[in-house]
């Protein structure tokens, strides 16, 4: 009998760069405003490779009615026996400690986290996260849209109970290890964006603007606090090294140095946007002037206050997409005399 000499090919390296740890994450809400409050969480803990460790579930009384109950089914007598977030604080932060936070819209599950946690007058550990919404897209996945249960289908894992806590977190963590392998063997970049936790939280009559995937920045608060009306934590950026090279000339390419606003919503998690243009060499404009090089907005025609300057001032107006394709290939800053 002869023997099998032939040898199996050597697994892809796993990528150095990436994390050791992901924490799932699932929260039902009262709703999706910024004073709205969390009436249950899931957490699947995965390990670097994308194996499940543990899992945890628990309900959060959050002392106000709790919204949507046809969503997700949690009433007020259900709810009224369940801990404060307070109480659970503690036991969660062993759940996220040293892992990535993984979501599905993961902006708006840490951005509930946050203020539950400011709230309760405890800090967050959780530093960075991934939205398997992003990571989908840097993928390329064929998908009709961007709903958890696309991706659930797309890799045939079932749904059990939408909305629980508990099973969108376990579909999600089925979901993430095939697209955390395919993003492993391509040596892709995972999206990951840094959390900075609220220091001091207060809910009060401005606190009800509501929440969406793509909110607004808050300018220029202290970073780890909110301004009225808005939800995302403002994070200070470091000043672009290169000079304005003026105004970007439509079909041509993006020069370092270029003043880049935004405007309205974009299907690419804005602060990935922003944190890839910044690599590129671009700089980050918070409004539009006459010195802003170009905006990017998927929506034109809206009257904003960003739209309507780049009007009055001639300032190029490109989409998303074109964006995207034009920071892969971002011309070198002209060297100093």
């Amino acid at each position: 009998m002869l023997e099998d000499h032939t040898a199996a090919a050597p697994p892809t390296p796993w990528p150095a760069a990436y994390p050791e740890g992901y924490a799932v994450v699932d929260v039902e809400t009262t709703g999706l405003a910024r004073d709205d409050r969390i009436v249950s969480a899931g957490v699947y803990q995965l390990d670097a490779r994308g194996e499940v460790q543990d899992h945890w579930y628990t309900l959060v009384n959050p002392e106000r009615d709790p919204g949507p109950v046809w969503i997700h089914g949690l009433t007020s007598d259900m709810l009224a026996g369940a801990p404060l977030f307070g109480e659970i604080a503690a036991t969660l932060s062993e759940k996220l400690a040293d892992r990535v936070l993984v979501a599905h819209n993961a902006a708006f599950d840490w951005s509930m986290l946050a203020r539950e946690y400011a709230r309760a007058r405890a800090t967050t550990p959780v530093r960075q996260r991934l939205c398997t919404i992003a990571l989908s897209k840097e993928l390329r996945l064929p998908l009709p849209n961007h709903k958890l249960e696309s991706l659930a289908a797309h890799y045939g894992v079932v749904q059990q109970r939408a909305h629980h806590a508990l099973d969108d977190a376990r579909v999600l963590a089925e979901a993430f290890r095939p697209s955390l392998a395919l993003a492993a063997r391509a040596g892709l970049r995972l999206p990951l964006l840094a959390c900075q936790p609220l220091t001091e939280w207060s809910d009060g009559p401005s606190a009800a603007s509501p929440i969406g995937y793509q909110g607004g920045r808050s300018g220029h608060a202290p970073a780890g606090s909110y301004r009225p009306g808005t939800w995302r934590p403002s994070r200070k950026r470091p000043a672009c090294p290169y000079p304005n090279p003026g105004r970007y000339v439509p079909g041509e390419q993006l020069i370092q140095g270029m003043r880049v606003a935004f405007s309205g919503d974009t299907s690419v998690d804005r602060e990935l946007l922003e944190d890839r243009a910044i690599e590129a060499g671009l700089h980050i404009a918070t409004s539009v002037s006459r010195l802003t090089s170009v905006l990017v907005t998927n929506d034109p025609g809206a009257a904003t206050s960003k739209t309507v300057k780049a009007a009055s001032f001639g300032t190029p107006v490109i989409d998303e997409a074109a964006f995207m394709q034009l920071l892969s290939h971002v011309v070198p800053a002209a060297p100093s005399a």
